[in-house]
Protein backbone atom coordinates (compact mmCIF):
# COMPACT_ATOMS: atom_id res chain seq x y z
CA UNK A 1 0.00 0.00 0.00
CA UNK A 2 2.86 2.20 0.60
CA UNK A 3 6.34 2.30 -0.99
CA UNK A 4 9.27 4.23 -0.78
CA UNK A 5 11.97 3.64 -4.07
CA UNK A 6 15.21 5.13 -2.76
CA UNK A 7 13.35 8.53 -2.03
CA UNK A 8 15.84 10.98 -1.19
CA UNK A 9 15.49 14.74 0.16
CA UNK A 10 18.13 17.45 0.13
CA UNK A 11 17.49 21.26 1.71
CA UNK A 12 20.68 23.84 0.16
CA UNK A 13 22.70 20.78 -0.34
CA UNK A 14 22.45 18.77 2.82
CA UNK A 15 20.52 15.62 2.63
CA UNK A 16 17.49 15.22 5.08
CA UNK A 17 16.66 11.61 3.42
CA UNK A 18 19.04 9.58 1.85
CA UNK A 19 17.84 6.48 -0.27
CA UNK A 20 15.12 5.34 1.60
CA UNK A 21 13.48 1.99 0.72
CA UNK A 22 10.78 0.83 2.60
CA UNK A 23 7.43 -1.16 1.71
CA UNK A 24 4.56 -1.20 4.23
CA UNK A 25 1.95 -4.00 3.33
CA UNK A 26 -1.89 -3.84 4.45
CA UNK A 27 -1.86 -4.54 8.24
CA UNK A 28 1.43 -3.84 8.58
CA UNK A 29 2.25 -1.15 11.45
CA UNK A 30 5.57 -0.28 10.57
CA UNK A 31 7.28 2.51 13.67
CA UNK A 32 10.07 4.50 12.30
CA UNK A 33 12.72 5.58 15.24
CA UNK A 34 15.22 8.23 15.40
CA UNK A 35 16.77 11.34 16.65
CA UNK A 36 14.86 14.74 15.82
CA UNK A 37 16.73 15.44 12.64
CA UNK A 38 16.66 11.75 11.26
CA UNK A 39 14.34 11.77 8.75
CA UNK A 40 10.90 10.28 10.27
CA UNK A 41 8.64 13.66 9.44
CA UNK A 42 10.72 14.57 6.44
CA UNK A 43 9.74 10.58 5.25
CA UNK A 44 5.99 11.21 6.50
CA UNK A 45 5.88 14.77 4.52
CA UNK A 46 7.27 13.16 1.33
CA UNK A 47 4.31 10.50 1.09
CA UNK A 48 1.92 13.58 1.89
CA UNK A 49 3.19 15.58 -0.85
CA UNK A 50 3.59 18.31 1.04
CA UNK A 51 7.09 18.78 -0.10
CA UNK A 52 8.70 17.18 -3.17
CA UNK A 53 11.70 14.33 -3.31
CA UNK A 54 15.24 15.62 -4.67
CA UNK A 55 15.25 11.84 -6.21
CA UNK A 56 13.24 8.33 -6.34
CA UNK A 57 9.80 8.22 -5.09
CA UNK A 58 6.90 7.89 -2.93
CA UNK A 59 4.26 5.32 -3.67
CA UNK A 60 0.16 5.06 -2.04
CA UNK A 61 -1.28 2.13 -3.53
CA UNK A 62 -0.37 2.17 -7.20
CA UNK A 63 0.27 6.42 -7.89
CA UNK A 64 3.29 7.90 -7.47
CA UNK A 65 2.63 10.82 -5.05
CA UNK A 66 3.83 13.63 -7.16
CA UNK A 67 1.99 12.40 -10.36
CA UNK A 68 -1.43 11.49 -9.05
CA UNK A 69 -1.80 14.08 -5.48
CA UNK A 70 -5.70 13.70 -5.55
CA UNK A 71 -5.98 10.41 -5.44
CA UNK A 72 -3.54 9.57 -3.14
CA UNK A 73 -4.43 12.02 -0.80
CA UNK A 74 -8.08 10.25 -0.96
CA UNK A 75 -6.37 6.69 -0.01
CA UNK A 76 -4.44 7.89 2.75
CA UNK A 77 -5.43 9.57 6.85
CA UNK A 78 -2.88 11.82 8.84
CA UNK A 79 -2.54 12.53 12.30
CA UNK A 80 0.42 14.76 13.37
CA UNK A 81 1.59 15.32 16.94
CA UNK A 82 -1.01 18.31 17.55
CA UNK A 83 -4.16 17.42 15.04
CA UNK A 84 -5.47 20.96 13.70
CA UNK A 85 -9.16 20.35 14.47
CA UNK A 86 -11.87 23.34 14.21
CA UNK A 87 -12.06 24.09 18.45
CA UNK A 88 -15.64 26.05 18.28
CA UNK A 89 -16.95 23.23 16.26
CA UNK A 90 -18.20 19.73 18.08
CA UNK A 91 -16.32 16.44 17.39
CA UNK A 92 -19.16 15.13 15.56
CA UNK A 93 -19.56 18.64 13.48
CA UNK A 94 -15.37 18.08 12.44
CA UNK A 95 -15.88 14.74 11.57
CA UNK A 96 -18.86 15.79 9.23
CA UNK A 97 -16.60 18.62 7.73
CA UNK A 98 -13.70 16.61 7.61
CA UNK A 99 -15.77 13.35 5.87
CA UNK A 100 -17.64 15.69 4.00
CA UNK A 101 -13.95 17.13 2.21
CA UNK A 102 -13.55 13.56 0.82
CA UNK A 103 -16.59 13.69 -0.30
CA UNK A 104 -18.35 11.35 1.90
CA UNK A 105 -21.57 12.09 3.71
CA UNK A 106 -23.09 10.33 6.58
CA UNK A 107 -26.13 10.73 8.61
CA UNK A 108 -25.67 12.15 12.51
CA UNK A 109 -26.52 8.55 13.60
CA UNK A 110 -23.75 7.34 11.30
CA UNK A 111 -21.03 10.08 12.33
CA UNK A 112 -21.80 8.95 15.85
CA UNK A 113 -20.96 5.41 14.98
CA UNK A 114 -17.54 6.64 14.09
CA UNK A 115 -16.20 8.03 16.81
CA UNK A 116 -17.58 5.42 19.25
CA UNK A 117 -15.47 3.20 17.34
CA UNK A 118 -12.71 5.51 17.53
CA UNK A 119 -13.63 5.48 21.25
CA UNK A 120 -14.57 9.05 21.94
CA UNK A 121 -17.39 8.46 24.65
CA UNK A 122 -20.73 9.32 23.53
CA UNK A 123 -21.32 12.48 25.97
CA UNK A 124 -18.22 14.40 24.14
CA UNK A 125 -19.63 13.94 20.72
CA UNK A 126 -21.68 17.43 20.81
CA UNK A 127 -19.08 19.36 23.07
CA UNK A 128 -16.64 21.84 21.34
CA UNK A 129 -13.43 20.88 20.32
CA UNK A 130 -11.48 22.97 22.59
CA UNK A 131 -12.48 21.64 25.40
CA UNK A 132 -11.12 18.39 24.68
CA UNK A 133 -7.97 16.53 25.65
CA UNK A 134 -5.28 15.47 22.96
CA UNK A 135 -6.19 11.88 23.50
CA UNK A 136 -9.94 13.04 22.80
CA UNK A 137 -8.56 15.15 19.35
CA UNK A 138 -6.59 12.07 18.18
CA UNK A 139 -9.99 9.92 18.67
CA UNK A 140 -11.53 11.90 16.22
CA UNK A 141 -8.68 11.97 13.98
CA UNK A 142 -8.87 8.06 13.95
CA UNK A 143 -12.90 8.55 13.41
CA UNK A 144 -11.95 10.44 10.35
CA UNK A 145 -9.55 8.01 9.35
CA UNK A 146 -12.67 5.43 9.18
CA UNK A 147 -15.51 7.73 7.97
CA UNK A 148 -12.56 8.61 4.87
CA UNK A 149 -12.53 4.67 4.67
CA UNK A 150 -8.37 4.97 4.58
CA UNK A 151 -6.46 2.39 3.63
CA UNK A 152 -3.03 4.50 4.78
CA UNK A 153 -2.44 5.97 8.11
CA UNK A 154 0.46 7.89 8.19
CA UNK A 155 1.30 9.11 11.53
CA UNK A 156 3.87 11.79 13.18
CA UNK A 157 4.46 11.10 16.94
CA UNK A 158 0.90 10.70 17.77
CA UNK A 159 1.29 9.70 21.34
CA UNK A 160 3.93 12.69 22.03
CA UNK A 161 2.23 14.09 25.20
CA UNK A 162 -0.59 11.63 26.10
CA UNK A 163 -0.98 9.81 29.30
CA UNK A 164 -0.37 5.80 29.14
CA UNK A 165 -3.98 5.04 29.33
CA UNK A 166 -4.85 7.79 26.57
CA UNK A 167 -1.87 5.92 24.87
CA UNK A 168 -2.64 2.65 25.40
CA UNK A 169 -5.86 3.37 24.41
CA UNK A 170 -4.32 4.90 20.82
CA UNK A 171 -2.85 1.95 20.28
CA UNK A 172 -5.50 -0.29 20.45
CA UNK A 173 -7.09 1.43 17.65
CA UNK A 174 -4.11 1.15 15.66
CA UNK A 175 -4.00 -2.42 15.73
CA UNK A 176 -7.87 -2.06 15.27
CA UNK A 177 -7.31 -1.17 12.31
CA UNK A 178 -4.18 -3.02 11.19
CA UNK A 179 -6.97 -5.87 11.73
CA UNK A 180 -9.20 -4.15 8.79
CA UNK A 181 -6.11 -4.45 6.07
CA UNK A 182 -4.99 -0.15 6.97
CA UNK A 183 -1.21 -0.14 6.49
CA UNK A 184 0.17 2.50 8.72
CA UNK A 185 3.54 4.43 8.75
CA UNK A 186 3.91 6.07 12.35
CA UNK A 187 7.35 8.03 12.93
CA UNK A 188 7.71 8.16 16.52
CA UNK A 189 10.37 8.34 19.87
CA UNK A 190 8.70 5.91 21.88
CA UNK A 191 10.50 2.41 21.77
CA UNK A 192 7.95 0.91 24.10
CA UNK A 193 4.84 1.75 21.97
CA UNK A 194 6.72 0.89 18.82
CA UNK A 195 7.75 -2.61 19.95
CA UNK A 196 3.92 -2.95 22.11
CA UNK A 197 2.15 -1.78 18.92
CA UNK A 198 3.98 -2.10 15.42
CA UNK A 199 4.61 -5.00 13.50
CA UNK A 200 7.87 -3.69 12.32
CA UNK A 201 10.34 -1.17 13.53
CA UNK A 202 12.73 1.01 11.36
CA UNK A 203 15.43 3.06 12.66
CA UNK A 204 16.95 5.89 11.27
CA UNK A 205 19.72 8.10 11.82
CA UNK A 206 20.67 10.86 9.54
CA UNK A 207 18.64 10.42 6.73
CA UNK A 208 19.07 7.09 6.21
CA UNK A 209 17.97 3.71 7.03
CA UNK A 210 20.01 1.89 9.27
CA UNK A 211 18.01 -1.34 10.63
CA UNK A 212 15.06 -2.66 10.00
CA UNK A 213 13.28 -5.45 11.82
CA UNK A 214 9.96 -6.94 12.65
CA UNK A 215 8.83 -6.26 16.24
CA UNK A 216 8.34 -10.30 16.55
CA UNK A 217 12.49 -10.16 16.20
CA UNK A 218 13.59 -8.36 18.84
CA UNK A 219 12.33 -7.59 23.34
CA UNK A 220 12.14 -3.98 24.54
CA UNK A 221 15.40 -4.30 26.21
CA UNK A 222 17.53 -5.52 22.90
CA UNK A 223 15.72 -2.77 21.04
CA UNK A 224 16.90 0.39 23.14
CA UNK A 225 19.93 -1.61 23.02
CA UNK A 226 20.11 -1.42 19.58
CA UNK A 227 18.74 2.07 18.92
CA UNK A 228 21.18 3.38 20.89
CA UNK A 229 23.91 1.52 19.17
CA UNK A 230 23.39 3.30 16.13
CA UNK A 231 22.33 6.73 18.60
CA UNK A 232 26.32 6.34 19.39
Amino acid sequence: MLEARNLSKSYNGTAALQGLNLLVKPGDIFCLLGANGAGKTTTINLFLNFIEPSGGEAVIGEYRVTDAPLETKKLLAYIPENLMLYPNLTGIENLDYFSSLAGKKYNQQELGKFLAEAGLQEDAHAKRINTYSKGMRQKVGIAISLAKQAKVLLLDEPTSGLDPKASNEFAALLKKLSQQGVATLMATHDLFRAKETGTHIGIMKEGKLVETLTTEQINHADLEKLYLQHMN
